[in-house]
């Protein structure tokens, strides 16, 4: 019996380089997962902040220093921009589950209506706390 000829194929569609041509609908799927789980890092330092200040001043003045220093300034901005962009995602995501929106075109301008938005209210957010 003559031995078939196997195909040399991508393992999955998420091979991005030479098999696969980065879609905007897929990288904004992705970029939801990201987000979700950078707003860890985000709700770490607010944990780690409140359990300091029931520790004690020392503590508290440790915790509250990083909190309130340029780096705790980044990282609330970009979870800011995360978390507006999950929301974001997540109402989009709602209006696929309804059926609605599947089509590339409209699935697309979707997704540059969540990127877009997200910075919106992320620029919006900032200058309200401020």
């Amino acid at each position: 019996m003559a031995e078939p000829k196997r195909v040399e194929r991508p393992l999955s569609p998420f091979m991005i380089g030479p098999y696969y041509r980065p879609q905007l609908t897929s990288m904004t799927s992705i970029l939801t997962r990201i987000t979700g789980n950078a707003l860890v890092v985000a709700a770490v330092l607010v944990v780690w902040w409140l359990l300091a200040a029931a520790t004690g001043p020392e503590s508290f003045a440790t915790a509250n220093a990083v909190v309130t220093s340029w780096f705790g300034d980044l990282v609330f901005a970009a979870s800011a921009l995360a978390l507006w962009y999950h929301y974001l995602a997540g109402l989009r995501h709602l209006w696929f589950d309804a059926g609605h929106g599947l089509d590339v075109p409209t699935a697309e301008k979707l997704g540059i209506a969540c990127l877009v938005g997200s910075v919106i209210l992320t620029a919006l957010t900032i200058l309200i706390v401020q």
